[in-house]
């Protein structure tokens, strides 16, 4: 079966699931597309509070659909457009999205699996979790601008590592090693990360958003500004978190 990247909104909350039966969910050039349109419906949504991403059927995503590889990695133009249209347009549109997503890991999360969750805010993961990047022995390296992303949030010993010598870490590691925020026992996954979504609905999607922006402003070349960052102190929801407070009564957003 192919493929596919599936997006369900119930409320304020998304469910984005890699599901490609029989590959551990490992991404083909057309889930790649897909995860680009996906986000950026979400971007563009202002219902959406949270996103949870997860795989299908107890793997978060094996990485690449190696299969494919033959008909684009060996023309150097073809190999280009994949990683910097096809893989970076999808993981571009989920670093651009300014609603918080929340990665939930079990079994393999290697190469493509690991830069998707690296786009996620906060990642949890099951006790059984497995990751890595040996693309070494395949022969050929993590795009530039991946391997900065994943270096960047994973940390770069790690990713040496990973790259290098082509390790592999259970969750464990990861969380110690700053790339997981939580690590749960087998079984109990869903329903913890879905009460953190729940947490992240009741919260002010404006606030949300802007530090977002704003987290996102600390990791480029150029400077922070405060230029356009209180422009939302006559909104709505600004007004009713502080009166919620100053009232002693659960704000209503």
């Amino acid at each position: 079966m192919p493929g596919r990247v599936q997006l369900a909104i119930e409320r304020t909350l998304a469910q984005v699931t890699l599901s490609h039966p029989g590959k551990f969910n490992a991404m083909s050039r057309a889930m790649w597309r897909e995860l680009k349109t996906v986000f950026v419906e979400l971007q563009g949504r202002s219902d959406v509070r949270c996103v949870i991403v997860a795989g299908e059927g107890g793997h978060f995503c094996a990485g690449g659909d190696i299969a494919e590889y033959p008909d684009f990695r060996f023309d150097e133009a073809a190999l280009r457009g994949f990683h910097e249209d096809d893989v970076w347009g999808g993981l571009g549109a989920m670093l651009a999205c300014d609603v918080p997503l929340l990665a939930q890991i079990e079994g393999n999360c290697m190469g493509a699996g690991v830069e998707i969750a690296s786009c996620c805010d906060i990642r949890v993961a099951s006790n059984s979790a497995r990751f890595g990047a040996p693309i070494a022995k395949l022969g050929f390296p993590m795009a530039p601008r991946e391997a900065a992303l994943v270096a960047r949030e994973a940390g770069t010993a790690t990713a040496r590592e990973m790259l290098l010598e082509a390790t592999v870490f259970d969750a464990y590691e990861m969380k110690a090693r700053g790339f997981l925020n939580t690590v749960l026992p087998d079984g109990t996954l869903t329903p913890a990360v879905l009460a953190r979504a729940q947490r992240i609905c009741a919260l002010s999607p404006q606030a949300a958003r802007l530090n977002k922006q704003a987290l996102r402003a600390t990791q480029g070349a150029a400077p922070v500004t405060a230029d356009g960052a209180y422009r939302y102190a006559d909104s709505a929801e600004h007004r009713e978190g502080v009166a919620a407070f100053l009232a002693k009564r659960p704000a209503v957003f």
